[in-house]
């Protein structure tokens, strides 16, 4: 029951973000909004400390594979828990390896989050990500206030401190970064398609990973960056039907030629 009341709460706030803050550009409202920034380049020298204490750097994870970026207010006992966990359903079902093919680094915009609480958080969304070994590709990143700013300015991510109520208001989200840490493309809310999250991850990493199947998706699925979903490319489809029926056309008269061939040559 909880949690269904939980995802008609995130209903409603997605109908908010849709119609007002989680758009490429315009107003946003009381300072919460994606403000897209497409290419733009993560900072490699950012300092963080991970799920183990360790002093990191952003440039650590780069140069490898393609990486989704999530912004997260770690303990927050609303929305974020089902972002996570319903993000890592998602990559469960992506046929692609985490770790291997892409990373993801989750980010806590609360400076008093703790590594401690990373780490519980961390093998929380691996346990959700089909129970994953802790060795794999998932980062849980915390920070001081001023480079946790500078990330989320650098990749557009507006957010805000309601002291009165000790909590945080951001959008949903998730940012797809290329390998060299360039801001790729941005897919907004929860309960993420396991079609757009591929696709994302296949163009940022420059088709380096994925098969082709996944170029014909991408060949009738075109990124809308306003929606920050991929949406029907109406012609290209057409197109590929068309390519597709005759294809088929000649296959048959290709077949049927050949049987004509082979009974004449009998008799």
């Amino acid at each position: 029951m909880k949690r269904w009341l939980v995802r008609v709460g995130f209903l409603l706030v997605i109908f908010l973000m849709t119609t007002v803050p989680a758009r490429a550009d315009g107003p946003n409202l009381n300072g919460v909004a994606f403000e897209q920034k497409l290419n733009a380049q993560v900072p490699r020298a950012l300092t963080f400390q991970n799920e183990r204490n360790q002093r990191v750097t952003l440039g650590d994870y780069f140069g490898k594979r393609p990486i989704i970026l999530t912004l997260n207010y770690l303990r927050c006992e609303n929305l974020c828990p089902l972002e996570l966990q319903d993000l890592a359903a998602t990559l469960a079902q992506l046929n692609f390896s985490l770790g291997n093919e892409f990373d993801v680094i989750t980010v806590s915009i609360d400076p008093r989050d703790t590594p401690i609480i990373a780490a519980n958080k961390r093998q929380l969304a691996l346990n959700a990500y089909s129970g994953a070994t802790t060795d794999a590709g998932w980062h849980f990143l915390t920070g001081d206030e001023p480079t946790i700013q500078t990330l989320a300015r650098t990749v557009g991510f507006e957010y805000v401190y309601d002291a009165q109520a000790d909590d945080y208001s951001h959008p949903l989200g998730i940012i797809v970064l290329t390998p060299q840490g360039q801001v790729a493309r941005y897919l907004y809310g929860i309960d993420y398609s396991v079609r757009d999250v591929r696709l994302a991850l296949v163009e940022a990493s420059q088709n380096k990973i994925g098969s082709p199947v996944d170029q014909v998706f991408l060949f009738c699925y075109h990124y809308d960056p306003t929606a920050g979903r991929y949406s029907a490319a109406a012609f290209n489809a057409v197109q590929l039907g068309a390519l597709v029926g005759v294809l088929a056309l000649g296959g048959f008269l290709f077949v049927m030629w050949r049987v004509e061939f082979k009974r004449k040559a009998k008799s």
